[in-house]
């Protein structure tokens, strides 16, 4: 068995304490172009989700308003673990809870993609939505519980 070209894909969502033109939020709009800068940069890079602003702030499938989606696509679950708890990213996350409420379930996908192809935000909204509703398999999984690329016949 060998190992097809494949991507990471994940997405996370934060329901935002505040909407996004609160003061209450402008700490972390600031903050949003320059992290999003930075990822662009990041070894293993490939893709993230936005719209016509240069962030997926106004994207939600989710239909809630405080609810914030972000999508990336990388070539490798090293290279989005790297960006996520070894950059400036990681300062960022420490503020989190001043932005955003505390999740009650999983708020963070991930799932293998063909690499060359892109996750659309309804298959992140359906990938996150599997991993809340059975918990972490191949076909969306975590983190804490990884699942390899899938394997095909050689």
């Amino acid at each position: 068995m060998s190992h097809p070209p494949c991507h990471l894909a994940q997405i996370n969502v934060a329901r935002a304490l505040y909407p996004l033109d609160h003061p209450g939020m402008a700490a972390f709009m600031h903050a949003l172009d320059p992290i999003n800068a930075l990822a662009d940069r990041a070894p293993g890079f490939v893709w993230r989700l936005q719209d016509e602003s240069g962030n997926a702030a106004g994207l939600n499938p989710f239909d809630d308003p405080m609810l914030i989606v972000n999508m990336s696509v990388w070539a490798s679950i090293e290279a989005l673990f790297d960006f996520v708890y070894q950059t400036a990213h990681t300062a960022i996350m420490r503020w989190r809870k001043e932005w955003f409420e505390k999740p009650s379930e999983p708020h963070m996908a991930l799932w293998w993609l063909p690499a060359g192809t892109l996750p659309t935000v309804e298959e992140g909204r359906a990938r996150l939505l599997h991993l809340r509703a059975h918990g972490p398999s191949a076909f969306a999984f975590s983190f804490k519980r990884r699942f390899a690329p899938p394997a095909i016949a050689a």
